[in-house]
């Protein structure tokens, strides 16, 4: 069982478009309230409801982790707040500064709790997998059936509800990410001291199968936040097109 290139090929092509989806995605969704109140503050209150349960695995995941590895902590907040930018921050876990490393985990923790739940409840709860199966293996007359089976699933909107915004908030914010590329560099070091003193295959023949399982987990999890974006974003489009024509006002 080996590891194909194809497969970070495949990382890295649902990865980049799933940035864009999420901040289109946001973004539609706060003009459409910031159409209907005509407050930012309120409208900025909605958009943070809706997140909510998101929101709190998300920095909940970087308390607990932090905690784990002994790393002091501090305030802990799950209400908005504007940042930079005109961006809204969500929340927030302040955590003492440590090493890399311990830095780089605190920081990926949101996305490994979070890739964990989107795998969970896309897979048991959803059968998002077996939709998936069908769209890679290009079996388009089987996707109408596919579909009638996701939405047939018990308690269908709750499930979708939650997989939408735990994955749409699961991504590392670039704080999260200050002590990667750290840890991106000792990665590669170490890559090429394998490969120099030429133990490559024997870490692929035994690590191999542990790393496909990873790669085909994440490649489960990138694309059912993919499909969901994807499937929310035209009528959330539409929605605030309509609202912006009929009040004669637009976001900008």
């Amino acid at each position: 069982m080996s590891v194909s290139w194809s497969t970070f090929l495949l990382i890295g092509l649902l990865l980049i478009p799933l940035v864009f989806l999420q901040r289109f995605l946001q973004r539609e969704i706060q003009s459409i309230f910031l159409l209907i109140t005509r407050q930012p503050e309120i409208s900025m209150a909605l958009f943070s409801i809706i997140f909510l349960p998101g929101v709190a695995l998300h920095e909940v995941s970087h308390f607990l982790m932090a905690t784990l590895l002994g790393v002091r902590t501090g305030r802990f907040s799950i209400i908005p707040k504007k940042a930079e930018g005109g961006r809204i921050r969500l929340g927030y876990v302040e955590t003492a500064s440590t090493d890399f490393i311990r830095d780089s985990l605190i920081g990926a923790a949101p996305l490994i709790s979070g890739g964990i739940f989107v795998a969970y409840v896309g897979a048991s709860r959803l059968g998002l997998n077996n939709l998936l199966g069908v769209i890679s293996h290009g079996q388009l007359s089987s996707i109408n059936l596919a579909l009638q089976s996701v939405g047939a699933q018990p308690d269908f909107w709750l499930w979708f509800y939650l997989i939408f915004v735990v994955s749409n908030t699961m991504l590392p914010s670039a704080s999260d990410r200050s002590a990667w590329l750290p840890l991106i560099l000792v990665m590669i070091i170490i890559l090429g001291l394998i490969l120099l003193i030429g133990i490559g295959a024997w870490i692929v023949t035994q690590f191999g199968p542990a790393l496909k399982s990873a790669l085909d987990a994440i490649v489960m999890v990138l694309g059912i936040t993919v499909l969901i974006d994807l499937a929310l974003l035209p009528p959330t489009y539409f929605i605030r097109r309509i609202i912006s024509r009929l009040l004669g006002l637009r976001v900008v």
